[in-house]
């Protein structure tokens, strides 16, 4: 009996699927659709604004400059010895790839209920895409703060980099996983309670006030020994605080806290997804 060829097809439906099945290799499959929703996050958030990109630049050096008042000026708080400018512009970048990354996210099921509903791709391209389109306005706060460590550098300040600096990568993939990872949780929680996504975005300008974007970890645990374990448990301050060791010579650095801090972004990373994964499939109903 002759064997008859075996059929290809477009789209397969099959039985559910297992709950630990991430979907990585649809993903991969609909890497051209995640490169065009990256563009489109880029060009329509700036498309109806008399500056454009230029925002990138004045963010960053507008709240630089009100930290430096307000906290450095003002509150008299201490910055390693670094210049009160610089101190700040390092944590303000890492902090707001992270931010920006989890408020996004959070929201993308709401953001984003129409299309699904219309058409099938794979939904985890959608939070990928936030987080990779934030990758171009972190770029470009990230030129500005080297641009001031130069300037900084040619003044005669006391500061420098070292080989920690290589770990700059790393950082980058915790942040983006770690924003990640809670935004996905926290997007499965907004299909049956819209009011969270406005706790979200309040929580998260709290919540970093426990992180050292505005003062060095040897700051809160010389002066507030007592609540400074909240901030070092925080899993952006190892982050925060390895960044500026690296780019900058001061800082507290330490193997431990990033190992720690890698294994809890690799929890939330993978329990964000599979809670993304099985809301999926009922949320249409419930949005």
């Amino acid at each position: 009996m002759e064997q008859l060829p075996e059929e290809k097809w477009d789209i397969e439906i099959r039985p559910g699927n297992n709950l630990l099945d991430l979907k990585l290799k649809d993903v991969w499959h609909y890497r051209d659709l995640l490169v065009l929703l990256v563009k489109r996050d880029f060009v329509s958030f700036y498309k109806q604004t008399l500056l454009g990109p230029l925002w990138f630049f004045i963010q960053p050096v507008f709240t630089t400059l009100i930290f430096t008042f307000v906290f450095g000026n003002l509150a008299g708080i201490s910055t390693d010895g670094l210049p009160q400018p610089l101190f700040y512009m390092a944590g303000i970048t890492t902090w707001n790839y992270f931010a920006d990354c989890l408020n996004k996210t959070s929201t993308v099921f709401k953001d984003n209920a129409s299309l699904f509903g219309k058409v099938y791709f794979p939904r985890l391209i959608m939070p990928l895409s936030i987080v990779a389109s934030n990758l171009v306005r972190f770029g470009v706060q990230l030129l500005l703060f080297i641009i001031m460590v130069g300037y900084y550098f040619m003044a005669g300040a006391n500061f420098g980099p070292n080989w920690h600096i290589l770990l700059f990568p790393v950082l980058v993939v915790l942040m983006a996983c770690l924003g990640l990872g809670f935004g996905m949780i926290i997007s499965a929680m907004t299909t049956k309670y819209r009011d969270l996504a406005f706790l979200v975005t309040f929580g998260v300008q709290l919540l970093m006030y426990a992180t050292t974007v505005i003062y060095p970890l040897s700051t809160a645990i010389e002066k507030y020994p007592a609540y400074a374990w909240v901030i070092e448990y925080n899993p952006m301050t190892p982050i925060i605080e390895t960044f500026r060791y690296g780019f900058l010579g001061k800082g507290s650095f330490s193997w431990e806290r990033l190992g720690y801090c890698a294994g809890i972004t690799f929890l939330v990373t993978i329990t964000g997804i599979l809670i993304f994964n099985k809301v999926e499939k009922t949320f249409v109903d419930t949005v």
